[in-house]
C-alpha cells in the first residue's frame, strides 16, 4: 500500500486557515473600494495633494478602526457563546453523565457508525477527555481554539490598511495630470486580484467573483467621481 510522503492540514485547522485568508482578502477589499470612492470623489472637486492626502488618511483610519471595532465586537459575541456552551456542557457531564454518553453515542450512530463500534468509541473519547469529545461532536468546537476577537480586530485592521494605501497612494503620488487614471487603473487590477483571489478561496468559479468586484468597484468611484464633481463645479 502506498503511503502518504507529505504533510497535510486537515479538518478544522484547514478551515480555519481558509476563513482567516478569506476574512483578510475580502478586508482588503473593503479597504480599496471604500478608499478609492472616497479620493476618486475628491478628486472630481479638487486637484489639491493636500486635499486628496487628508481625505485618504481620513478614510483610512476610519475605515481600518471601524472595520477593527465591529470585528472585535463580533468575535468577542461568537467566543461568548462558546464559553457558554462549554460551560454548559461541562454541568451536563457532571450532573448527567451517563445521559451524555448516550448522547455521544447516537451522535456518532449518527454518522454512520454502527450501534456497537459508535458505543466503544464514545466510551473511549469519554475516557480521554468527555468535555473535548463532547464540544467536537455535539457543539462544533475545538477547545484549544476559541475564537481571539484581539487576532480577528487586529486582522480586519490590518488588511483594510493594506488595500486603502493602495488608491491612496496612486492617488497622491502622481503628477495631477494622470492621477486619476492611474488610481482607476491599479484599482481595478487590485480588484481583479482580489475577486480572483476570494473566489479560489472558497473554491469557487473566479469569472463571476471577478466580475462583480470590478463592477461594484468601477460603480463606486464612478458615482463619487460624479457627485465630487458637481460639488466642485457649484463650487461648494
Amino acid at each position: 500500500m502506498t503511503q502518504p510522503t507529505h504533510d497535510e492540514t486537515h479538518g478544522g485547522a484547514l478551515g480555519t486557515r481558509l476563513n482567516w485568508l478569506r476574512a483578510a482578502v475580502l478586508g482588503a477589499n473593503d479597504g480599496i473600494v471604500s478608499t478609492a470612492g472616497l479620493v476618486v470623489g475628491v478628486a472630481g472637486a479638487t486637484d489639491s495633494r493636500s486635499a486628496l492626502l487628508t481625505a485618504g488618511l481620513a478614510g483610512l483610519l476610519a475605515g481600518s478602526m471601524s472595520m477593527a471595532a465591529g470585528e472585535y465586537v463580533s468575535v468577542s459575541t461568537q467566543r461568548d457563546s462558546e464559553m457558554a456552551a462549554l460551560a454548559q456542557e461541562k454541568r451536563e457531564l457532571r450532573e448527567q453523565p451517563e445521559a451524555e454518553l448516550l448522547e455521544l453515542t447516537d451522535m456518532l450512530h449518527a454518522r454512520g457508525l454502527s450501534r456497537e463500534v459508535a458505543r466503544e468509541a464514545a466510551e473511549q473519547l469519554t475516557a480521554r477527555d468527555a468535555l473535548r469529545a463532547h464540544a467536537r461532536v455535539e457543539l462544533g468546537i475545538d477547545p484549544d481554539e476559541l475564537t481571539n476577537p484581539w487576532h480577528a480586530a487586529w486582522a480586519s485592521f490590518l488588511a483594510f490598511t493594506v488595500g486603502a494605501l493602495l488608491p491612496l497612494l496612486a492617488i497622491v503620488l502622481p503628477p495631477p495630470a494622470v492621477r486619476l487614471w492611474i488610481t482607476v487603473a491599479s484599482v481595478l487590477a487590485a480588484l481583479v486580484l482580489t475577486g480572483w483571489s476570494s473566489a479560489r478561496l472558497g473554491a469557487a468559479e473566479p469569472g463571476r467573483a471577478v466580475l462583480r468586484n470590478v463592477t461594484g468597484g468601477a460603480l463606486a468611484m464612478g458615482v463619487t467621481y460624479a457627485a465630487g464633481a458637481l460639488l466642485g463645479a457649484a463650487g461648494v
